[in-house]
């Protein structure tokens, strides 16, 4: 039955999207931590299991269509169940550019802006959760609240591009290393965006409703 094959499938981006959130946290512990080892973990081996996830995702989307030619709002869901696997793979895509700047970042001097990536960083990931959560329970209500949540994320970025750029000035030989600290804080506002991204496929999926680029 159609209805069995979707709980599978919501189990599967569940599993997909707790993997790619350790991701980010070992990418981003690499810089806090300065733990080179997290770092590599995210690179050489993370990203090929992030991969290989979203291409049996991709096939199991395929397969469900052709054998229960799901219609209306089960359609819907297998797509976009289809498109949140790639959303979740361009996040570990960001989890990898994170962990990249974290291994150049290496026994470099800690900055102010340390914490702010730290609370930049939990903010991000309870985002994904919590669009995750959202879209298996189909909750819009969620969904909805998340999409504001995506201006703290750029405000938070934005104070600390403010604050790198106001060090830079004052410190010119430390370019190189304010702007992997600039990358990170980048990347983790990509990785809400695509959230973002995933809370509008929920709201399409429970309503028909497409919100992007209109909210």
């Amino acid at each position: 039955m159609i209805e069995q094959k979707i709980i599978e499938l919501k189990k599967e981006i569940l599993n997909y999207s707790n993997f790619i959130k350790q991701m980010i946290i070992k990418a981003v512990d690499s810089f806090l931590k300065d733990d080179i080892r997290l770092g590599k973990e995210v690179i050489e081996v993370d990203e090929k299991k992030a991969n290989e996830e979203e291409n049996k995702l991709e096939e199991e989307c395929i397969k469900t269509i052709a054998l229960y030619q799901p219609e209306a709002k089960e359609l819907r869901f297998v797509i976009m169940i289809n498109k949140m696997a790639s959303d979740i793979e361009r996040i570990g895509d960001k989890a990898v550019n994170i962990a990249e700047s974290s291994i150049k970042l290496s026994g470099k001097p800690k900055l102010k802006s340390n914490y702010d990536i730290q609370k930049m960083t939990e903010i991000t990931i309870k985002m994904l959760e919590d669009s995750i959560f959202a879209f298996v329970n189909e909750n819009i209500e969620i969904s909805y609240e998340l999409l504001k949540k995506d201006d703290e994320v750029d405000a938070m970025r934005d104070q600390i591009y403010n604050e790198i750029i106001s060090y830079m000035a004052k410190n010119p030989e430390s370019i190189d290393y304010c702007l992997h600290i600039l990358r990170i804080a980048r990347n983790l506002e990509k990785i809400a965006d695509i959230t973002s991204n995933i809370c509008e496929d929920n709201i399409y999926i429970s309503q028909g409703k497409m919100i992007k680029h209109h909210y």
